[in-house]
């Protein structure tokens, strides 16, 4: 049992849930509380609980967020549960204030979190972290307040103190980063501590909410003008003089069109090409008042890249109208979804690339809304969000939401409150299964198979795809698990019975699935018809290509120019610093790059090892087939999709806008151009170097070369004409390769099943990563070495290591690992879990390693 549970929940179920209400009524009378045990959104290892004040008793439930004092200083944190009376070791804090009215999280999130803290071991407090919107988190700053006693000790003051003294004293409270940039200076607190100790100032700590609503200013009508026309047209005799009046008026006029007296004055401003002070002016004659009002932040516009096709767009109601008809197969797969769907069965919907699964969820969603039940739609990458978006909104209109992490805080608060109030369709990113839902019906995990799902930090190091399977099982939602490759996770689960499994063997139209060719470097390299980029195979193919007009993807699962930099007569290699890896070369930037910590250096000239200025690049990556492409074909209108060039999601979206505009003939990427995009005019797929994908040091390595390999064929030829994959590898014969060409995804699944059996890896053994980083490479083996022994006298030889990854050093932090594969039993793998947990614990009690961080990562699913 994890540490958030032993601290917390002791009896069963049925007593959780009835903790969530506020009042135990019995005969009548309520009990008020008087004891809130609270959760902050800190990795604490147990929770605290506070004295309920007589005011507040009658206002207080679980799910709210309370003020409340911790080691001095102020913090929200939420109500866990409520109790009548409590034996404590100590005397309990007063709760200072109430910070809602209702709550804002439900039941069913808060039972979540305490099943991720315990599956993921972690605490409750860094679910609450993860799962909470920064602008629902309040967070205390430190403010200086005058105390009125300057004068007293003006003699006595440095110059420094007294320009602190006399600032606060005009402003009368500064915070300390103000306080810093008046003496510019970081120490600022011996002079802190000076005048207060002198009585000149004092401390006091505020809660800042985070979260600010939106406003925007309005006009509205005053009477008699607002419902009376006649008075109306007396209006514009009072604004005869002033054209820019007029004109505002009756832009209002134009924009209201009789159905409302209230307007937001951007509109009207922008109609009229005035400013606000020209609104300002005709409010000063009576004829209309001006006022701040609370709007939302949540767009409802469509992105610019999609298609403007009224056939299918959704009807004014969101009532998904407009959803092409049902192809045959489509209609068979919902036939053998829904009883499994009646039977709250998770379903695995295995429909090749372009098989139309999105209109079979297009389906599921319009029979949730008729239903009046949510829809969770997750997505693996959040620039595929939009894209998805897109096309949903046609379907269902307004009805649409996005959520994810790079939105600001304040969209992603007002997303929240929509959610909690019955917002139908959510389309998110993983962070979506943290929304307080209130009427969840369906949950689409699409590309269940993708790794982006799972987190690897902060903790929880959950994945969306498993936790979106407790959420359906939580609110009795149906869940439908999509993928032309899916994980073996998932398939195993399907063929055991726990999942329903549904084919789509077809594309769907006249769609075909691509030819896949095949191109032995060897050989080319041999024949001299490879000059270490594309093969002359690829090159023919390319070119015609573009005679039809049609165009061309090309796939590298590797950014910058060269992995890196090399002298060709000592042999130095250009590495970072801080970690154990070669640093990148980005030639657009001029510089090397570290693409774990960041770091930045800048080309070198010359070998600082010997001397040498004939330094050449070893490898390649997007950016020099870019520059390589379009050397091959300077006619051609050539452009690049990898992080650094789709950093934000504007950029992301030109880059789509542009490729479907067909202002793009050729698109080089990593895998983010394998994922969810469906382009007409793709007629052609080159993969430069497939042997990279399969020789990775991962269990996994095989599997998601398949995927990568299939979803990046699968974006050619989605229409009419067949599509071509051409695939460059040293290695022909090997076995992902002849099932990507062939489309073999059972024979890749039996053959992958068969290996995974053998050598004890899941999904039929469960796996629990441990990792330990520390500054010193020996302190960091020392620990190792201890939990290891002290892991392995209890759990025998489920355990492997401690060993060196293959990047031994990341920001300065020296890496250990020890892994633990074990039977999937649950009562075996809780005990274990409980078993590293306690050793952890121990670990840091001991000096020589109690500094060292331990990281646990259950389910490992690395990228």
């Amino acid at each position: 049992m994890s540490l958030f549970v032993r601290g917390l929940y002791y009896g069963n179920w049925q007593e959780r849930k009835n903790n969530f209400h506020t009042f135990a009524n019995m005969h009548g009378s309520p009990s008020l509380p008087k004891f809130a045990t609270v959760i902050f959104p800190l990795a604490l290892p147990k929770l605290y609980t506070y004295a309920i004040p007589e005011e507040l008793a009658a206002s207080m439930e679980v799910g709210i967020r309370v003020e409340v004092s911790l080691k001095n200083k102020l913090y929200s944190a939420l109500v866990a549960r409520l109790h009548d009376s409590m034996d404590l070791e100590y005397v309990p804090k007063p709760i200072i204030s109430l910070l809602d009215q209702i709550p804002v999280v439900t039941p069913h999130q808060m039972a979540c979190w305490i099943w991720m803290a315990e599956y993921y071991c972690c605490t409750v407090g860094e679910v609450m972290h993860v799962a909470m919107p920064s602008g629902l988190k309040l967070e205390s700053e430190t403010k200086v307040v005058y105390n009125g006693h300057l004068d007293e000790h003006t003699h006595t003051l440095t110059d420094d103190e007294y320009l602190v003294a006399e600032a606060v004293a005009i402003q009368n409270e500064l915070t300390i980063l103000q306080i810093q940039d008046i003496l510019q200076k970081k120490t600022i607190f011996p002079i802190l501590r000076t005048l207060i100790d002198k009585r000149v100032i004092s401390i006091k700590e505020e809660l800042i909410e985070k979260f600010k609503p939106r406003t925007a200013l309005y006009m509205t009508l005053n009477e008699p003008f607002a419902s009376d026309r006649q008075q109306l047209a007396s209006a514009f005799d009072l604004v005869a003089k002033s054209e820019k009046q007029t004109n505002a008026l009756l832009a209002f006029v134009q924009l209201s069109a009789n159905r409302t007296h209230s307007l937001p004055a951007a509109d009207i401003c922008r109609m009229a090409g005035a400013d606000t002070s020209v609104l300002h002016a005709i409010a000063k004659k009576g004829i209309c008042m001006l006022e701040k009002k609370i709007v939302s932040r949540i767009g409802n516009t469509v992105p610019a890249h999609t298609t403007s096709d009224p056939e299918h767009a959704a009807d004014s109601s969101g009532g998904a109208q407009g959803l092409d008809p049902l192809s045959p197969f489509q209609q068979q797969a919902l036939k053998e979804i829904r009883p499994h769907f009646e039977a709250l069965k998770p379903v695995l919907l295995h429909g090749v690339t372009g098989s139309g699964k999105t209109r079979i969820y297009a389906e599921c969603i319009r029979e949730m809304m008729a239903e009046d039940r949510q829809t969770l739609y997750l997505l693996p990458e959040i620039a595929l969000t939009n894209h998805m978006v897109a096309r949903l909104k046609f379907y269902f209109g307004d009805d649409v939401l996005v959520y994810h992490s790079r939105m600001n805080n304040q969209e992603r608060v007002e997303i929240w409150h929509a959610v909690m109030k019955g917002a139908k369709l959510v389309v998110a990113a993983r962070s979506g299964v943290f929304l307080p839902f209130v009427r969840l019906g369906l949950i689409i995990v699409d590309e269940e198979h993708d790794s982006s799902f799972k987190q690897a930090d902060p903790p929880p190091r959950y994945n969306a795809r498993d936790t979106a399977l407790y959420l359906a099982t939580q609110h009795k939602a149906k869940i439908l698990l999509g993928s032309a490759t899916p994980s073996l996770e998932s398939y195993s689960h399907a063929l055991a019975g726990k999942f329903g499994l549904v084919h789509l063997a077809e594309r769907h139209g006249e769609a075909v699935l691509p030819r896949v060719e095949i191109v032995d470097l060897k050989h080319s390299f041999k024949d001299k018809r490879f000059d270490g980029l594309f093969s002359q195979h690829l090159i023919e193919s390319i070119e015609e290509a573009l005679q039809q007009k049609e165009q061309v993807l090309l796939f590298q699962n590797r950014r910058g120019y060269a992995p890196t930099i090399q002298c060709g007569m000592c042999g130095w290699q250009a590495e970072c610093a801080n970690c154990d890896v070669k640093l990148t070369l980005h030639k657009s930037f001029r510089e090397l790059r570290c693409h774990y910590c960041g770091g930045r250096n800048k080309v070198p000239k010359e070998c600082p090892a010997c001397g040498n200025t004939e330094l050449s690049e070893r490898g390649f990556g997007t950016e020099k087939i870019e520059e390589a492409i379009a050397s091959h074909f300077p006619a051609a209108k050539v452009a690049r999709l990898d992080i650094d060039t789709a950093r934000t999601k504007v950029a992301f979206d030109t880059l789509m806008q542009d490729f479907e505009d067909r202002q793009i003939d050729i698109l080089v990427g990593t895998q983010m151009i394998t994922k969810g995009l469906d382009f007409d005019h793709i007629s052609l797929v080159g993969v430069l170097n497939a042997d990279t994908l399969f020789r990775y040091p991962d269990f996994r390595a095989t599997e998601r070369a398949f995927q990568l390999l299939t979803q990046v064929a699968g974006r050619a030829g989605r229409r009419k004409k067949q599509g071509r994959v051409i695939i460059q590898t040293f290695s022909p014969d090997h076995p992902v390769i002849t099932e990507t060409t062939h489309h073999l995804y059972l024979s890749f699944y039996q053959r992958e099943a068969a290996e995974r059996k053998l050598f004890i890896y899941p999904p039929f053994f469960r796996m629990i990563q441990l990792e330990l980083w520390h500054k010193n490479a020996e302190v960091c083996a020392h620990a190792a070495r201890e939990l290891a022994a002290r892991l392995t006298a209890k759990i025998g030889n489920r355990l492997i290591g401690p060993s060196v990854p293959s990047i031994a050093r990341i920001r300065g932090q020296y890496i250990q690992q020890i892994t633990i594969k074990m039977e999937k039993d649950a009562k075996t793998v809780r005990k274990i879990k409980e078993l590293i947990l306690a050793e952890r614990d121990f670990l840091k009690t001991i000096p020589a390693t109690k500094n060292v961080r331990i990281q646990i990562d259950v389910d490992p699913y690395h990228t």
